[in-house]
């Protein structure tokens, strides 16, 4: 317990433990615990020797090599991991030191202690490695994936036929998780072999497309304007970077569509092509515009307009708003047949605040709601029956809330055009419809929020009436 080296295991012994009281990296101190197992096992030769010389005699070597690789194991954790900082370096992850301690301690024992052990062994190293060359392999894949670093935890990558999130990357293999929630065990040299595709890098969010048909007989530059305002509603769509509308090709059927667009979470890919999908839909029918059926015969058809509102019950909706009230039978029925479908999915924005406008809406099913400033300030909530936006069509003033689809909601719009038609042949009706709208609009600044009556307007009969005379050209 004397000589010299077991003084140096000592001193070692001593060391450590010091060292792993003053660092603050985690991974430093359990790395430390190799060395410090080294040197207590190294000072257990002497030891056992006074005893057992003879059974201890052949091992003197192994003892040795437990040495070095403590000291080994001592200076290349010291030297490559911050002090400090409780992180482990980026260019030297846990697995690539352990091949360095490995690597360091193989070419001393070999070429500086010169060990007959190792040498002897080296054919039965032949021969396991023969054996273990697929597990060596993912070694190996692993130890250059971690020195490279192609991807790292959370990102979202694509190898061959397997995409998901990593969630561990080991010696052996890198464990996806599937947009099902699934876990893909992938070995590193086949994830080494394959080309990686990573969703998460240079940048974090991922461009979907989606492809749509139009008819021939709605202009591109509208088809864009209409899809633009479909996209401001879905939710997972990014802003930045904005979406594009592009012409792809001229169908068979109709002008194809390319609509960019950009999401935050690459697992939510099919959901945003739900969203986009149905917002266009939703969109294209409102503005008339016909998604094309494939055609792969020539067959004759009758065009028939798709009414969703028979014109009996359109007629009935009219009648029961009650600004319509002064307009005569006849008057209400042109007015209802003059009105248009419009169709709006659940969460789609109908009209925004502040937005021109010239038109009504009328409320058949569904239910829509009122909101002012944001969102989250909802002053009303209007059901079957119900209307909106009178103002904007008696006035053509911008609209002075926003009103959104709480469900699929089915609208009957009726345009200042369409209205004036009615007032021309009986402007005195005009002015027991401003009368009526005015007292209405009493009635909404009485029952409104502070809020909302912060940006209401008070204004006169009278003063009404001249506007709505001045807008309609009476």
């Amino acid at each position: 317990m004397t000589n010299a080296p077991a003084l140096v295991a000592i001193g070692a012994i001593a060391a450590t433990l010091v060292i792993g009281g003053l660092v603050a990296n985690r991974l430093i101190r359990r790395k430390l615990r190799i060395s410090l197992f080294s040197f207590l096992v190294y000072l257990l030769f002497p030891a056992t020797s006074a005893f057992a010389p003879e059974f201890i005699q052949p091992f003197q070597s192994v003892g040795q090599l437990l040495l070095a690789l403590g000291f080994v194991n001592l200076a290349v954790v010291l030297v490559v991991n911050p002090w400090r900082v409780d992180r482990v370096p980026e260019r030297f992850p846990s697995i690539v030191q352990d091949a360095l301690v490995i690597g360091v301690f193989l070419v001393i024992a070999t070429v500086v202690m010169q060990e007959k052990f190792l040498t002897t062994s080296a054919v039965g190293a032949v021969v396991i490695g023969f054996a273990l060359q697929d597990t060596l392999g993912n070694t190996f894949a692993g130890l250059a994936l971690q020195m490279e670093k192609p991807f790292k935890v959370g990102d979202w990558i694509q190898v061959g036929s397997y995409d998901g999130q990593v969630t561990e990357i080991t010696w052996r293999a890198t464990t996806l998780r599937t947009r099902d929630d699934d876990a893909i065990t992938v070995p590193n040299n086949i994830v080494s072999k394959e080309a990686i595709l990573n969703f998460s890098r240079p940048v974090p969010h991922t461009m979907l497309h989606v492809e749509v048909g139009v008819s021939y007989d709605a202009p591109p530059n509208r088809v864009r304007a209409v899809v633009f305002e479909a996209l401001k509603d879905a939710k997972y769509v990014l802003g930045t970077p904005a979406p594009s509308v592009l012409v792809s090709a001229f169908g068979e059927s109709g002008v194809n569509y390319r609509v960019e667009f950009w999401i935050d979470d690459p697992s939510l890919d099919d959901e945003a092509r739900d969203e986009v999908l149905s917002a266009i839909y939703y969109a294209l029918r409102r503005a008339n515009m016909e998604i094309p059926y494939p055609i792969r015969v020539e067959y004759q058809r009758e065009s028939v307009p798709v009414t969703l509102v028979p014109v009996e019950r359109r007629r009935e909706e009219i009648a029961r708003v009650d600004i319509f009230a002064p307009l005569s039978a006849e008057a209400k029925v042109r007015l209802a047949d003059a009105s248009s479908e419009r169709l709006f999915g659940g969460g789609q924005t109908i009209v925004r605040e502040g937005q021109a406008g010239e038109s009504m809406f009328v409320v058949v099913s569904g239910r829509v709601r009122v909101t002012l400033g944001s969102r989250t300030n909802e002053v009303a909530t209007i059901g079957p029956g119900g209307y909106f936006g009178e103002m904007s069509l008696l006035t053509g003033e911008p609209r002075t809330a926003t009103v959104s689809a709480i469900d699929d909601c089915l609208l009957l719009e009726i345009t200042a055009d369409d209205f004036r038609t009615i007032a021309l042949a009986d402007p005195l009706v005009v002015e027991r419809i401003g009368l009526a709208v005015a007292e209405r609009r009493r009635g909404l600044e009485r029952s409104r929020n502070v809020a909302a009556a912060a940006v209401s307007v008070h204004e006169a009969p009278r003063s009404l009436l001249a506007r709505i005379q001045r807008f309609l050209r009476l």
